[in-house]
């Protein structure tokens, strides 16, 4: 396991040299619930978490993923995501819709890996005149190979609802963005199948201080909502965060 999250560490490495931005993220979790903080071989709620993303659109549609690599005593695990939206007609009055593929996975220290996700739909996407505002919806079959229900039965074939939004205000300074995630994913150990996540990030934007034009710094924090996302129940965890951003 251990050689496994030194190659995915590595795999991360590289992903960054292609990075839009790196963010580093403080998670105030295991102090806000006591049971997140009992067990150091609890993957949910890591003390440290580092984050590589990247969206890069194209002339046939756009590329976006994210690496988290998460720190406790050490690496703990490491997840990604990476989607394509497919718009070869972006010259049309259908520029608006998308075709989305995804893959999803990951794997930590104490569980082993993740189970892999794979996502097919169609995205709806758009944006302000001045592209200050930027949002989608996207609405996806979800297959998650080996996966069963509380009684033992696959159940493979699953949905994704996603929305992710951007929006850039007080003339810069300020940036709100995030996503919304609800699917279903049957587990063996719980007796719901329907998960609610989101996470959303509001940064201060310090280039836009004088002098500091060059400096591609911001800082802020993020809020994970998430309802029996890795327990069952919700809970609302914030970070303490900073971000850089690559010209």
């Amino acid at each position: 396991m251990k050689k496994l999250l030194l190659l995915v560490c590595f795999v991360a490495v590289g992903f960054a040299a292609v990075a839009q931005n790196i963010q580093f993220h403080y998670d105030f979790g295991r102090g806000m619930y006591d049971e997140l903080g009992k067990s150091e071989g609890y993957y949910g709620r890591p003390q440290l978490t580092t984050t590589i993303e990247m969206f890069r659109p194209d002339t046939y549609g756009s590329t976006f993923f994210f690496v988290d690599v998460d720190y406790a005593t050490g690496v703990k695990g490491a997840y990604w995501e990476i989607a394509r939206e497919f718009c070869f007609w972006q010259q049309s009055k259908w520029d608006w819709l998308s075709v989305h593929v995804e893959y999803d996975g990951g794997m930590s220290k104490s569980a082993g890996s993740f189970n892999d996700a794979w996502l097919a739909g169609a995205t709806y996407s758009g944006h302000s005149a001045d592209f200050s505002k930027t949002w989608s919806l996207s609405l996806l079959y979800k297959y998650i190979p080996g996966t069963v229900n509380a009684d033992g039965n696959k159940r493979e074939h699953n949905f994704q609802i996603t929305g992710v939004w951007g929006i850039n205000f007080a003339k810069g300074w300020a940036t709100y963005s995030g996503f919304v995630d609800f699917w279903r994913e049957c587990r063996a150990w719980q007796d719901t199948s329907y998960i609610l996540l989101s996470e959303q990030q509001l940064w201060l934007n310090l280039n836009k201080i004088e002098g500091w034009e060059k400096i591609n710094l911001s800082v802020g924090t993020e809020v994970e909502l998430s309802n029996n996302f890795v327990d069952k129940g919700f809970y609302a965890i914030p970070t303490l965060a900073a971000k850089w951003t690559f010209d």
